[in-house]
């Protein structure tokens, strides 16, 4: 029944809270995609799987949405923060502190 549901539907019923260590092994292999939590989560999802290439070269460019940093992945593996949200849009897992 969830597949009759619009695309933006679907992505907000599938993004829940994450922890750093269920992250972790995504971040390893690269899929961890950062989202500025100025943005709507929801929206980038559906940005990227409608492959709207031009809204996402915007953020990309302003830094908004990007590959999660080395910096990031040490702060958050030493601070384990509780604020962490995720949606994963295969073969991405995105990822928004608030």
């Amino acid at each position: 029944m969830e597949e009759l549901l619009p695309l933006r539907d679907r992505l907000n019923l599938e993004t829940a809270r994450i922890t750093w260590l269920e992250l972790e092994r995504y971040f390893a292999g690269g899929r961890v995609i950062q989202v500025a939590p100025e943005l709507d989560l929801i929206d980038v999802a559906a940005c990227i799987a409608e492959d709207e290439a031009t809204r996402l070269k915007n953020w990309l460019d302003s830094q908004q949405v990007g590959q999660l940093n080395d910096d990031t992945a040490l702060q958050w593996a030493a601070q384990q923060p509780d604020n962490l949200w995720a949606v994963v849009v295969a073969p991405w897992v995105l990822v928004q502190e608030r």
